[in-house]
């Protein structure tokens, strides 16, 4: 948990020196989004004691957590690159005005220190004592799957409303973003969900359940701190009633038919 932490902390390190230098505060996100993929890999891969050679769910968490990662990063990244500053940190920008610059390195070392849970939840879900590839590994495999797909669409889906001209200054409300004001959000959390299933061992090691810790942050992370709140003040601020609509009708979070 310490090497998550040091390994986490010097890729967010990087990621305020180019948001430094190129004034766009989405790099977080991307550096983020590469470091925990490559990060989950190398705990998924490292060696087991009880094993003396790596095992399979080793290599299916493994697999998993890089395809999430590198789907994920180059998404984040690719927009960065495309488009002006992520709505999320343009507010915090305004908001923050003068003090942006450290008050986003601290905000980029609590996004580090997430790192701690995550990889816990990883390096438990690898080292599942339990033999063979159970239900439980299945199930687990399909939530992430589900959840790379679903955040996959929910960002096309975003991406395409944004690309006509003729829903300029409108709310995205078609596809997924008809469900939930979040969808892609939603999705990220539950991937993390995933990896409970491949630790827990019902009836064996009980240190498998650790793993909700996991989900638990990353869902009070994205729903109260960094993700649900300061997008939401923002489209406010730049959307006013066609949002408050918006909101009035659409799930903050878990997808469920719009009132």
């Amino acid at each position: 948990m310490i090497a998550a932490a040091v390994g986490m902390i010097a890729v967010m390190v990087g990621a305020w020196v180019v948001v430094r230098a190129t004034g766009n505060g989405g790099w977080i996100d991307a550096f983020w989004s590469f470091g925990i993929g490559a990060l989950g890999v190398a705990f998924a891969l490292a060696p087991i004691e009880a094993a003396p050679v790596t095992t399979v769910r080793q290599i299916i968490v493994a697999i998993l957590v890089g395809v999430w990662g590198l789907r994920l990063g180059l998404y984040l990244a690719s927009r960065v690159i495309r488009s002006s500053e992520d709505a999320r940190y343009a507010g915090l920008r305004e908001a923050w005005g003068t003090k942006f610059a450290p008050k986003l390195f601290a905000f980029a070392m609590i996004q580090a220190l997430a790192a701690i849970l995550l990889m816990l939840a990883v390096r438990l879900a690898a080292r599942n004592p339990a033999p063979g590839f159970r239900i439980l590994d299945a199930v687990g495999a399909l939530i992430l799957v589900t959840a790379i797909l679903g955040e996959g669409i929910a960002d096309r889906q975003l991406a395409r409303f944004k690309r006509d001209p003729v829903n300029r200054d409108k709310v995205c409300d078609i596809g997924l973003w008809s469900w939930s004001r979040h969808p892609n959000y939603f999705f990220e959390w539950l991937g993390w969900c995933a990896y409970v299933f491949f630790a827990i061992d019902p009836g064996g090691d009980p240190s498998g359940w650790l793993a909700i810790l996991g989900p638990a942050f990353m869902y009070l992370l994205l729903r109260y701190v960094s993700g649900v709140p300061p997008l939401e003040r923002h489209m406010v601020q730049s959307r006013g009633d066609a949002y408050r609509d918006y909101q009035s009708r659409t799930s903050a979070f878990f997808p469920i038919p719009p009132r």
